[in-house]
């Protein structure tokens, strides 16, 4: 066991619940502040992106004993439910068989960590807004405002899991020899719900993740325990096609009905939403080092804010969690070389899974309506299939596997440009299924 530590998480969602019951379990005083209310006592924000946990959340789970209990809270989807414009609505295998990411509401499963975390013997400050951080002697400052009285307290190790726009970060950031980047990308998101049948039931398959592709805009559904949808609208905040040309209810109709016809029952219910619910930026931030003086660190969003459209947010940082903790595990009282170990292992990997999630947005968004990049698929799920022991496609590597991130993009740009080559091959749309594709496959490999 290590030496009990007074420790201090400052946010309260999804990775800094999860980082205070693998510290009480070593043992650790942990206390949680937010600026926020107790999620568990208000309505949800209408500004959420339902998470789709995949391997690695799980096994950060599984470690500290409550994945099954997390697993009550989630759905699993095993495809991909393509609504592209003039055609049938088809599917796409994420995997082999058994294969699956598994769709969980955002605030039910924030609501599920704090209890557990409670129940471990964690204390929760809610509605206490740290205003400034002492990071060589791990002192929070917190209060009603920056202008009003402050009430100090000493820890002995502070962790900042305050998100994107993280307070511990923003103290960092005023050390010399900080790095630091945030770049906001031009499409905004809304969320949306498709509400449950009157019995009770999906209105849509639900063990599948339905996607709209519209070229620069898309739309996306991921079914709940309740028998709704959760639905983000990806779309520019400016163009012809925007949020800002959308302005009145008359807008938002042809909208829906011209993009979307296939839920038109639905667009009652979604065009009230639409002007109901707040428009949310996404922003990829990367900074280094995350931790300073051996008392303070980062963790997940506040060390490495991604744009979500690989579904890793917070399987990423979930991971970090489980490094943090086999670190733990290998050097006990040395606080200095966890945290050196700790961010010199996961900032490869947040840098690799944020230039994967930003290159998603582009597949989803409009190559997955494309036929070449349809066969292109379709020829690498043959040759995996057929070579398992030579490919492995990027999504799995990443989703289904608990390999580094940075392998992952390193092995994909591979792939893609093997991929670039087959392309090229002459008939290739007729050919793609012959043994000469294959073999040109394992010709390039070895190169």
């Amino acid at each position: 066991m290590q030496e009990q530590k007074d420790v201090a998480i400052v946010g309260s969602g999804l990775v800094g619940s999860l980082l205070a019951i693998f510290l009480r379990k070593r043992g650790h005083k942990v206390t949680v502040f937010d600026r926020r209310p107790d999620v568990r006592k208000v309505e949800f924000s209408g500004r959420s992106i339902n998470l789709a946990m995949s391997n690695r959340g799980w096994r950060a789970l599984r470690e500290v004993g409550i994945e099954d209990e997390i697993r009550k809270l989630a759905l699993p989807l095993d495809k991909r439910a393509m609504h592209v414009e003039g055609q049938e609505v088809y599917f796409q295998k994420y995997g082999e068989d058994g294969e699956a990411i598994y769709s969980i509401s955002r605030g039910i499963l924030n609501r599920k960590m704090i209890d557990l975390a409670e129940n471990a013997g964690a204390v929760f400050r809610f509605e206490e807004k740290v205003w400034d951080v002492d990071m060589q002697n791990a002192r929070l400052y917190t209060g009603e405002s920056e202008k009003s009285p402050w009430q100090e307290y000493q820890f002995d190790l502070i962790f900042g899991a305050d998100g994107a726009f993280s307070r511990i970060r923003h103290k960092m950031q005023r050390q010399s020899r900080f790095n630091y980047s945030q770049h906001f990308i031009d499409v905004g998101y809304k969320e949306l719900t498709i509400l449950p049948n009157e019995d009770g039931s999906h209105k849509l398959d639900n063990s599948s993740f339905h996607i709209w592709p519209r070229g620069e805009f898309m739309l996306i559904a991921m079914p709940n325990l309740n028998g709704s949808f959760t639905c983000t609208l990806f779309l520019p905040f400016e163009g012809d096609i925007s949020f800002e040309s959308i302005k009145t209810e008359k807008d938002a109709d042809a909208f829906f009905e011209s993009y979307f016809p296939d839920i038109k029952g639905e667009i009652s219910n979604l065009k009230k939403e639409f002007f109901k619910n707040p428009t949310s930026a996404m922003v990829t931030i990367k900074c280094f080092p995350w931790s300073y003086y051996d008392k303070i660190t980062l963790v997940g969003d506040s060390a490495h804010a991604i744009v979500p459209f690989y579904g890793q947010g917070m399987n990423a940082g979930f991971e970090d969690i489980y490094v943090l903790d086999q670190k733990m595990e290998k050097y006990g009282n040395d606080w200095q070389q966890i945290f050196e170990e700790y961010q010199t292992e996961r900032k490869p990997n947040g840098d690799a899974i944020a230039e994967l999630s930003y290159r998603n947005f582009l597949e989803m968004s409009s190559k997955t309506a494309d036929p070449m990049f349809l066969l292109r698929k379709k020829i690498e799920k043959k040759f995996a299939s057929d070579h398992p022991e030579l490919w492995t496609p990027l999504y799995s590597r990443v989703t289904f596997s608990d390999k580094a991130y940075s392998e992952a993009l390193q092995i994909g740009d591979r792939q893609r440009a093997i991929m670039d080559e087959i392309m090229e091959m002459p008939d290739i749309a007729k050919n793609w299924n012959s043994p000469q594709v294959q073999n040109r496959i394992i010709d390039l490999l070895k190169e």
